[in-house]
């Protein structure tokens, strides 16, 4: 059977910059900046994306292009004979469904406070009643695990449609809605009375606070945040290579993907910052400034309800993109592994990841005295150290050796995929040769080495 390919350019573009753009750009991202020193912070970042994180996207879309198979085929199809390198299809493989145990009920939370901003859940409420409805939500696993199933489906029923009539379609419409509805907002919250502080605090140079916080750090959370913004490393972004013809070069394709996923993050600063600025609201990151400190800011604006309804809506488009993608992953794997059809292997993964989101949902409630890393954490902290910590970077080494090394695909087949068709082209130097070779490697090792440490020092 003929592998389905994207119908357009654009449709490749948005779709693997979808599985890149998530959560992490919004309630990540923006924080890390304000803290580490402004537009100091990023152009250390984009500098790292340049030498970390697009080298690896580009490896994972020449992989996939150059084998026409997921991750779970691939590396058997490229591999020289007798090596072991198809062994990696276990972490793509546990990777991708581990992901999406913890990530669709993060999105599951989305689409609820999304239906709880239309119905003016938060319109009256001190700071303090807005902080207890998402802690009364976490209390209900029933809620919970009901619109995570609302996500787990609807995204499923979207690859059902196939990958031109069912993941492009929709995600194309999906990324050009965020990107509309984040001009939008921002726009808004630039407006604001006093909006000049939260942008003065989010993008003007602050050397102050990276003498306050170090400047090491600054490199440290510059190179991590460059590393996982991608979800490089477990075959994300290869099954989208696996999907495109050679008409172009994959180095500019690559750095497309970067400049859409950095653009939605930049610009989620915009939308927090001035706002939070305005209204006298202090920042955080994580859940909490999704489900606590914004509900907050839109309840203090004119019209909260339309841009709180908005915002949400903007956030349910991010998550559902890359749980569309992942998905669409998943699915490639079975039919990789099984030569069935996208509507059983639907009927296989579906129902993996309902039962499998059980234990995130129960973490907060009826498991919540399994602390695995110490008091307040829970069953979706281990998952996303399992995921963000061990299997990205230990995926991302393997990609980077089996594509530069002698005894894997080699860097010369590398090269020559990665340069098939018009556009950019990644150069031939002696000099690149030896970074993908030698220093990369060394780089992802200490994103691994200093997440563990951050992870287990205290």
């Amino acid at each position: 059977m003929e592998r389905e390919k994207f119908s357009s350019r654009l449709g490749f573009i948005l779709i693997s910059a979808g599985c890149a753009i998530g959560l992490g750009n919004v309630w990540r991202f923006p924080y890390i900046v304000g803290q580490y020193g402004g537009a100091i912070f990023v152009l250390i970042y984009l500098v790292f994306l340049a030498v970390l994180g697009l080298p690896v996207i580009v490896m994972e879309f020449s992989v996939g292009r150059a084998s026409q198979r997921s991750e779970v085929k691939a590396f058997e199809m490229l591999e020289p004979k007798g090596t072991k390198w198809h062994l990696h299809k276990y972490i793509g493989i546990v990777g991708n469904y581990l992901l999406m145990l913890y990530y669709t009920t993060i999105a599951g939370w989305l689409v609820l406070y999304f239906f709880k901003e239309i119905k003016g859940d938060f319109e009256g409420q001190s700071a303090e009643a807005i902080g207890g409805q998402f802690s009364a939500i976490l209390g209900q696993p029933w809620l919970m695990f009901a619109f995570t199933a609302v996500t787990v489906v609807g995204c499923f029923l979207i690859c059902s449609g196939g990958l031109q009539n069912g993941v492009e379609k929709i995600t194309k419409v999906m990324m050009l809605l965020l990107i509309v509805l984040m001009i939008v907002l921002a726009v808004n919250s630039v407006f604001f009375t006093d909006s000049a502080k939260g942008l003065e605090f989010y993008l003007l140079p602050n050397p102050a606070n990276i003498r306050k916080v170090g400047l090491a750090n600054v490199i440290n959370a510059a190179l991590s945040q460059s590393f996982f913004t991608l979800s490089i490393g477990i075959g994300s972004m290869e099954i989208f290579g696996s999907y495109i013809g050679r008409e172009k070069r994959l180095l500019g394709e690559g750095i497309n993907v970067v400049f859409l996923d950095t653009l939605v993050a930049i610009m989620a600063g915009l939308i927090i910052f001035p706002a939070c600025f305005a209204y006298g609201i202090e920042t955080t990151s994580g859940p909490s400034l999704i489900f606590i400190t914004l509900p907050n800011v839109f309840n203090h604006m004119p019209f909260g309800r339309v841009w709180g309804s908005m915002f949400f809506l903007f956030m349910i488009f991010a998550a559902w993109s890359t749980v569309i993608a992942v998905f669409q992953n998943i699915i490639s794997y079975t039919t990789d592994l099984s030569g069935c059809s996208v509507k059983k292997a639907i009927a296989i993964s579906l129902p993996i990841i309902l039962i499998g989101s059980v234990p995130c949902v129960l973490g907060f409630n009826v498991w919540s005295g399994y602390m695995p890393f110490g008091s307040g954490t829970n069953f979706m902290d281990l998952e996303d150290f399992i995921v963000s910590n061990l299997l990205l970077p230990i995926g991302s080494l393997l990609y980077v050796l089996f594509c530069t090394g002698r005894l894997g695909w080699g860097y010369d087949n590398f090269l020559k995929e990665a340069n098939e068709g018009s556009g950019l082209k990644m150069s031939s130097a002696k000099w690149l040769r030896f970074y993908l070779r030698f220093v990369l490697p060394l780089i992802v090792l200490v994103v691994l080495a200093t997440g563990l440490y951050a992870k287990f020092r205290g």
